[in-house]
This record gives C-alpha cells, structure tokens and sequence, in this order.
C-alpha cells in the first residue's frame, strides 16, 4: 500500500469510527429526550465515539476492508442503543423519533463538513488532507444515510417500516433472522448497487452545492 493509499485509509477509518459514534449517540439522545432513562444508565448518551463503537464492526471489519481489500466497499456498524420505550401511549412516535435521529445526526455531519468546507478557504496545496477528510466526510456520512434506511433488519429503516405499519411485528422478526444474510447477498448484487450508488449521489450534491456557494 502506497503512502496515498496509507492516508486514505486513516481518514476513513477515523471519520467512520465518527461518524458512527454521532450517529448512535443521535438514538441515545433522542430516547433521553422522550424520557427513556435506558441509555443514560448504560453510558450511552455520551458524544466520545468509543462509547458507541464495536470491536468488531466499527474497528476490526473496517479497517480490513480498508487496508487489505480496498475498492471492494466498507460495510460497519456500532453498538445497537437499547432503549426500553417506557411510555406504553408514546411509544410508537418515541421508537420514530429515536430511530430517525440516527440518520439525523450524519446528516448534521454533512453540513458540518459542508460549512467548514466552504468558509474554511483551504489551500489546496498545502492543506489537501483537510478537503479530502471533509469531502470524504459528505460522502460517508450520506452513505450511511442511505443504507440505514433500508427497511432490513438490523437497519434503522426496518424499525420504520414497522412503526409506520409496513411491516407486521412478525415479519420484522423474521426478517431479522436472515436480514444481514439478505444484506450481504444485496450488496452484491449489481441493480442494487447501482441504486444505492444513485441515492447517495443524489443526497451528497446538495452538500457540495452549500460547500461551493460559501466559497
């Protein structure tokens, strides 16, 4: 691996152990704030990364797929929150709420990036690590937007799909046995990777359209 390479690689691995962890934190936050005491008992409403990541699936996989198999594509995930859903007459908004932010918090990501992106006035010759981490940011962060909301199992999007009555809790159950199997078997498949590649491009452009109009 070429020092290029090298450096490519950290950037990933760091913004996606970020990324993550921001992400997690954003269902741990959003249950604290409809009342659920689960995730604050557990450590979890917490912005250190750490606390959020898995061995396995934020560190471990990643950076395998990283730095030996790169091109192939970069599959993680963090520590599921648990969250208890205390308030039977809620419930069903408060499990919305709490998995929509999720995919909130890397959108927020987004416009982070974004913003320093544009009115940071980066040398792109002295300064190229900064734009490639804030570029590859957007991208990453839309990414896991996108492949989030997937109505599969272990996937936010499965959780919605279930709240807004597109799923029976029976066929969610089922599902979640042989959803990552399903994932798996999905992300090779060329049509689907065309699609997702289609919605990730679609969500990054307008990022990159606030990046140039503060420029």
């Amino acid at each position: 691996m070429d020092p290029q390479d090298l450096r490519d690689g950290l950037l990933q691995l760091i913004l996606l152990i970020i990324s993550i962890g921001l992400h997690e934190f954003g269902h741990a936050w959003m249950a604290d704030l409809r009342g659920d005491p689960l995730p604050r008992m557990q450590g979890r409403v917490t912005l250190n990364p750490f606390a959020h990541a898995d061995p396995i699936g934020t560190i471990a996989i990643p950076a395998v797929m990283i730095f030996l198999s790169p091109g192939f594509g970069l599959i993680g995930w963090g520590k599921p929150v648990q969250i208890s859903l205390p308030n039977p007459k809620t419930r069903r908004m408060d499990d919305i709420y709490i998995t929509l932010a999720g995919p909130a918090m890397n959108l927020v990501l987004c416009f982070v990036f974004a913003v320093i992106g544009g009115l940071g006035n980066f040398d792109p010759k002295t300064q190229e690590v900064v734009i490639d981490f804030l570029r590859m940011g957007i991208i990453l962060n839309a990414s896991l937007v996108v492949f989030n909301l997937i109505p599969l199992p272990p996937l936010d999007g499965s959780r919605l799909a279930v709240r807004l009555g597109l799923y029976s809790e029976e066929l969610f159950l089922t599902l979640a046995r042989w959803g990552f199997v399903i994932l798996i078997i999905l992300i090779n498949l060329p049509p689907f990777t065309r699609l997702m590649s289609a919605g990730i491009r679609l969500l990054v452009l307008p990022w990159f359209g606030l990046w140039d109009f503060l420029a």
